[in-house]
């Protein structure tokens, strides 16, 4: 489905006709560059390779540099792939946020904010167990028992406990676009999406 690199400016809400406030995030999409046309004669499929945000050639390893060199365009630093354009492209073409609508329905992946090691409370919503009484002062945020002692005298994958949090891969669906603002190339997508501000998320139609 056809779509565009961009990065995430912030949160902020807007009146909606019925006089609601909407909180939505603000994100630059694009302008991206088409850098390379996948075919199915060459490479098995069909995609359009876009680029998003220049870099300096400085910055740009040899294989890079010559990739973009075919292109003609200049280096760009976040490469992602797309198919199903509306339009006809070719290389070196721009691709800006006009090819969202207000109304229109997105989804959009970016990487999740990074937590570190976090304990079961906060990773797994459990309430905590045990009581600061009877001796016991440092079992409030516990996990408590994780499985049984002679049968199955193992603990089962996948139970649930306190390690890294955060900086997974997230798609979210079927945001609403609000707003789209061309002159600067932002939209306005209602709720929230993965990531901090200026990281860099996929806009899928």
């Amino acid at each position: 489905m056809p779509g565009l690199l961009g990065k995430k400016i912030g949160m902020t809400s807007v009146f909606g006709a019925d006089g609601k406030n909407i909180p939505c995030t603000v994100i630059e999409a694009g302008p991206c560059v088409v850098t390379q046309l996948k075919t199915v004669e060459k490479d098995g499929y069909q995609a359009v390779q876009v680029g998003f945000m220049q870099k300096s050639e400085k910055h740009t390893n040899k294989a890079e540099a010559g990739h973009f060199k075919a292109a003609g365009v200049n280096p760009m630093r976040y490469l992602a792939e797309f198919d199903g354009f509306d339009q006809e492209v070719k290389l070196g073409d721009e691709i800006n946020v006009n090819i969202f609508e207000e109304g229109m329905y997105v989804d959009v992946i970016g990487t999740s904010k990074g937590k570190g090691f976090q304990g079961v409370v906060k990773r797994h919503g459990f309430g905590g167990v045990g009581q600061s009484t009877h001796g016991q002062d440092d079992r409030l945020r516990a996990p408590g028992s994780v499985g049984a002692c002679a049968y199955p005298s193992r603990i089962f994958p996948g139970t649930r406990m306190a390690g890294h949090m955060g900086q997974d891969r997230v798609t979210v669906q079927n945001l609403v676009v609000l707003k789209v603002i061309p002159e600067y190339n932002l939209i306005m997508v209602k709720g929230s999406i993965p990531g901090a501000k200026n990281s860099i998320v996929t806009i899928n139609k």
